[in-house]
């Protein structure tokens, strides 16, 4: 099958970038303030949006704590709190290596992972309900198993076990991303990205089926997402590449940046996917499948500089894609934009 390739010129980080069609689709928002930078690590930045309350909770990554801010739709902050990484065995402070809301159909619950270990808080940070320590010998300094640690969550309280262990990485996990089941199928529920590029396609169930295996090609892959069972993978390169999930058929290559994919994220009501990178550039795309073919097609709608910034983290701020917010390194705010 061919593959189409969608073209955005690469660009030096001080250029123009590519050009739109002249209307500016986003403005820029008041920031929020952080306690200190976002530290240089990919897919930096998780929101979590709270509708009903009016909220926006925003977590960000710096060191050995992770930084949590509650927003109101202005951008004034109204709430924040900070976590520290676990000591466990160890001389040396932990690094945290990410904080992520996981929302699951019953609850929702604040992860936060370490050299040490996974730390598992209640949605606001207040509570810990969970520690798992993380084996030190496992691996030699510097090299992690790959390892896919599956855990059961109850509906609430502090039960939560570790059931399955998915070995199908030769190199460490970089990102993981998931989305419900497409029917009686199953087609696809989560996908996990490796530093060698490697992508694996699971289905889930009373134990998690690798059904694809979608080979890298000596580029790690930084940021990956999952939608109506396309894979978006975002890589080393600065491309963003469109597969098949149940086939692993690439089926669009963008030549998106002109440095490496430092975060990926998905509008699921609207399909809208945004890439960022170490370019300084936020570009959003418009996804949609062909109605003739079935194909997926892209359309690259808007893109952002942040000057003199490496971008480390980037997010949609609510599910139909209306407005995202951007971290970088050596930067003590959140950006924010929404739609004009």
């Amino acid at each position: 099958m061919a593959v189409r390739t969608c073209v955005v010129s690469m660009v030096a980080a001080d250029s123009e970038g590519p050009k739109d069609s002249g209307v500016r689709m986003f403005r820029r928002e008041p920031s929020i303030p952080l306690r200190g930078s976002a530290a240089a690590l990919c897919n930096n930045l998780s929101v979590l949006q709270l509708p009903v309350r009016n909220l926006t909770h925003f977590g960000v990554v710096h060191g050995p704590s992770a930084q949590l801010l509650s927003a109101a739709p202005e951008g004034v902050p109204l709430a924040q709190r900070q976590l520290h990484a676990k000591e466990g065995a160890g001389v040396s402070p932990p690094l945290i290596t990410q904080v992520h809301w996981c929302v699951l159909p019953f609850r929702v619950l604040l992860v936060l992972t370490s050299h040490r270990g996974i730390q598992v808080y209640e949605s606001d940070g207040s509570v810990m309900v969970y520690w798992h320590a993380l084996d030190s010998g496992d691996a030699s300094p510097g090299t992690w198993s790959g390892r896919v640690l599956v855990f059961d969550i109850p509906a609430k309280g502090p039960n939560i076990v570790l059931s399955e262990e998915l070995a199908a990485h030769p190199t460490s996990i970089t990102d993981i991303a998931s989305e419900p089941a497409q029917g009686q199928d199953c087609m696809a529920d989560m996908v996990t990205a490796d530093d060698s590029g490697l992508l694996c396609v699971w289905q889930s169930g009373p134990e998690f089926k690798l059904s694809t295996r979608i080979p890298g090609f000596g580029v790690p892959c930084t940021s990956v997402q999952l939608w109506q069972g396309t894979v978006a993978a975002g890589y080393g390169n600065g491309q963003v590449r469109l597969y098949e999930a149940s086939t692993g058929i690439l089926h669009v290559q963008i030549n998106a940046h002109a440095r490496a994919i430092s975060a990926l994220d998905l509008a699921p009501e609207v399909g809208k996917l945004l890439s960022a990178a170490e370019d300084t550039f936020v570009h959003i795309w418009k996804l949609s499948r062909s109605p003739e073919s079935g194909h997926i097609e892209v359309e690259h709608c808007h893109g952002e500089c942040v000057s003199d910034t490496q971008v480390c983290g980037a997010r949609f701020c609510d599910p139909s894609g209306s407005s995202f917010a951007v971290t970088g390194y050596d930067l003590a705010e959140i950006l924010r934009f929404s739609s004009v």
